[in-house]
């Protein structure tokens, strides 16, 4: 039998979520297209609930994750802030090490 831990982690600032994989993947989609509606698009999600993740990160973060530019002629834009870079590589860096140890720890299991 192949056995596998589930699991999913976040992380809060006085309850509220700061960054969990969905949030991660907008930032990292932010990153790719430079833009929160086409960052929502390529997400499959609505814009509307694009904003609101975005928008709880930034109220949960020590400081500002992204960069805003509004809509016009040529459109608006929004990209990642250095701080907000780092946010996404410490997330990346944390989920990596949780599921390396899960995967020992089922070892337990297997042993049995």
């Amino acid at each position: 039998m192949s056995y596998k831990i589930k699991s999913r982690i976040w992380i809060e600032n006085n309850n509220n979520v700061l960054l969990g994989q969905g949030r991660v993947q907008l930032l990292k989609a932010i990153e790719t297209t430079g833009s929160l509606s086409k960052a929502a698009k390529s997400l499959n999600i609505s814009y509307k609930k694009a904003w609101r993740l975005l928008d709880s990160v930034n109220k949960s973060a020590k400081k500002p994750v992204t960069i805003n530019s509004i809509g016009g002629k040529g459109g608006g834009g929004a990209e990642l802030t250095p701080y907000g870079k780092s946010l996404i590589n410490a997330f990346d860096d944390i989920n990596k090490s949780c599921w390396e140890f899960l995967d020992q720890q089922v070892e337990k299991i297997k042993l049995l």
